[in-house]
């Protein structure tokens, strides 16, 4: 992250971004509109001067007839913060201008408690940094899905109400009992705490080991060995040492630019990351120099584990602030080999948010990454499939070709994610963005920025639908963390996004369903019972479509481990197949569409 106080022409970046956003739509639709209304204009001009008013009244009722649904179907999203009863307040207190204010914070969508709608965690930044805990200070909330589109507190019910200074969060049951177990990262102490299955969570950080005491970011369970146990991977930023700061000049250079020292990450030392491998036992062994995937000099923020070259092991990727991005491959027995150099993916920019999907419907996963201001986001394709028998872990830049870079550049992106919010069968983008400079007459207040959302065209292209949408319509944030899931169960994908030092948005999708969809849910059998790693390939008559099962993405965040796949106007899914992490591989066929499956882990003979 790059901070400073104040782009110049900030309003005029604003309003030409926006401009440049929605040409591509805009223009095309204004265009279509105008031609067909002049043609009935004109045809009804003529009607009524051969006095056949009559006709004239038919064609105008039927011009309303088509024209009003067409206006009316659009896929749009709505802040429904408020009625889903969301109290929430991110930080309290004046910001001091101190960067670990400015990072956090992120959240998670996950069914704690198996009743198949999706909780909320929300972490928080308790206060400014130099001031001690208070009884009313923020804490971290959980939230339960009443099932009727509103949510109830239960915080303190079930005791995971952490006073530390929040970063990041994600669930994973790591001890495979069935529960969802939640790890929070913080500038500071880590926390884990276990699900004991009646509503109710204990810190079991000290028994597991995995308090990492460092200034840690995202984090991503998995199993990178095969055991069936979850392994965690924990990003860490760098050492910020409040007593050198006393000693530094007020301002330092970054990238060419005067910005204050307490908010330049280059002025402090990089922090190495943490791997710990699950024994099975309910405890964690630190390994991160065995299995050598530190990720050194990296400042990271978030990291991800997927199958990039098809052979059925997590890979890993670590997108890192203001450094050098690390791929590793794993080669399968829990070994990893960097590549990052060859992956052609080893960015040097200040990437934030992390999302993995096969956007082009070949077969294997790209990745999207946001980025800081002047550093256009990027879309990574996988070359896999165009050189199989390679074994190459290989990825192009296709920001500027999918027509995603230039309307970022201004912007500041964070929580991500590649999902499918009009069901119509490919991934589309959101990014939430927030500034990290700081109101030239109000040092104590950040920019907020407008968020963004690209429709998939098919083609390989992007088009900004942030106006058509609602998006552009809404308050705009800082925003941070974000989580994506279906919170009210009507199939489409919502979207959760924190803000920093302000109220939170949730994001209602409304009209997402008016294409076909399907959902699925795995079961393991196993101590991965959520079946992170897997794969789940959907063919249509038309299509086929893949998802793997994350936990850990976006930035700071974690998102339903449910496959959530659009079907356009598809009325039956013909084949339905999911490879396990083991090889496994089951199928079903000739699925209904519009419902939720669930796909239970067939046990060995």
């Amino acid at each position: 992250m790059r901070v400073s106080y104040q782009l110049p022409v900030t309003s005029y970046q604003q309003e030409s971004s926006k401009v440049a956003k929605c040409a591509k739509v805009s223009k095309l639709t204004t265009l279509r509109t105008s031609l067909t209304l002049e043609h009935f204009t004109d045809f009804f001009n003529r009607l009524l001067a051969t006095g056949y008013w009559l006709l004239h009244l038919f064609f105008l009722t039927l011009a309303i007839v088509v024209f009003t649904p067409m206006t009316l179907q659009g896929v749009t999203f709505v802040d429904a913060t408020e009625e889903a009863g969301i109290h929430f307040q991110h930080s309290s207190g004046t910001r001091s201008s101190l960067l670990p204010e400015d990072m956090g914070s992120g959240a998670a969508f996950a069914d704690i408690d198996n009743d198949s709608d999706l909780d909320l965690y929300i972490v928080n930044i308790p206060r400014p940094l130099t001031q001690d805990a208070s009884v009313g200070s923020e804490t971290n909330v959980l939230y339960r899905n009443n099932g009727d589109g509103t949510f109830t507190d239960i915080t303190d019910i079930a005791g995971v109400g952490h006073h530390g200074y929040g970063m990041g969060c994600v669930f994973a049951d790591y001890n495979g009992d069935g529960n969802l177990d939640l790890y929070v990262t913080n500038y500071g102490a880590n926390v884990l705490y276990r699900n004991n299955g009646d509503g109710t969570f204990s810190d079991v950080t000290k028994t597991a080991g995995v308090g990492c005491e460092l200034w840690s970011t995202g984090a991503a369970f998995a199993d990178i060995d095969g055991d069936s146990d979850l392994d965690l991977y924990v990003c860490n930023y760098v050492t910020y040492n409040l007593e050198k700061l006393e000693q530094m000049q007020e301002e330092s250079l970054q990238s060419g630019k005067p910005v204050p020292s307490a908010l330049n990450p280059h002025v402090f030392d990089p922090q190495d990351n943490v791997f710990y491998r699950n024994n099975g036992d309910g405890t964690f062994n630190d390994v991160t120099a065995e299995v050598g995937i530190a990720a050194p000099g990296g400042r990271s923020m978030q990291c991800i584990f997927s199958d990039f070259d098809n052979d059925n092991d997590l890979d890993l990727y670590v997108a890192n602030d203001t450094s050098v991005n690390y791929v590793y491959r794993n080669a399968g027995n829990g070994a990893f080999t960097d590549v990052s150099n060859e992956s052609w993916a080893a960015d040097f920019r200040g990437s934030m948010g992390l999302a993995a999907g096969d956007y082009d419907e070949d077969g294997d996963i790209d990745l999207f990454i946001s980025h800081w201001v002047d550093e256009e986001n990027t879309l990574y394709r996988n070359l896999f499939k165009e050189d199989p028998s390679s074994g190459h872990i290989r990825f192009v830049d296709e920001s500027y070709s999918a027509m995603l870079a230039e309307v970022s550049i201004k912007l500041i992106g964070w929580g991500t994610a590649l999902f499918d919010y009009d069901n119509d069968g490919d991934l589309d983008i959101f990014v939430t963005n927030g500034s990290t400079f700081q109101e030239l007459k109000q040092p104590e207040v950040l920019i907020p920025q407008v968020d963004a959302l690209y429709r998939n065209d098919g083609d390989g292209s992007f088009s900004d639908v942030s106006e058509i949408s609602g998006i552009t319509g809404l308050r705009t944030h800082v925003g941070r963390g974000a989580t994506f899931g279906d919170y009210d169960n009507d199939g489409d994908v919502d979207i959760f996004v924190v803000n920093n030092h302000a109220p939170p948005t949730l994001l209602r999708n409304d009209g997402g369903n008016r294409n076909g969809w399907l959902h699925v849910e795995l079961i393991g059998t196993d101590n991965n019972r959520n079946a992170i790693g897997a794969k789940v390939q959907l063919k249509t008559a038309d299509r086929m479509q893949v998802r793997e099962v994350y936990a850990g993405e976006s930035y700071m965040s974690a998102n339903s481990f449910i496959a959530e796949f659009g079907v356009g106007d598809a009325t039956q899914i013909e084949t339905l197949q999911v490879t396990w992490l083991n090889g496994d591989v089951q199928k079903q066929h000739n699925i209904p569409v519009n419902q939720r499956v669930r796909v239970k882990q067939e046990s060995k003979k």
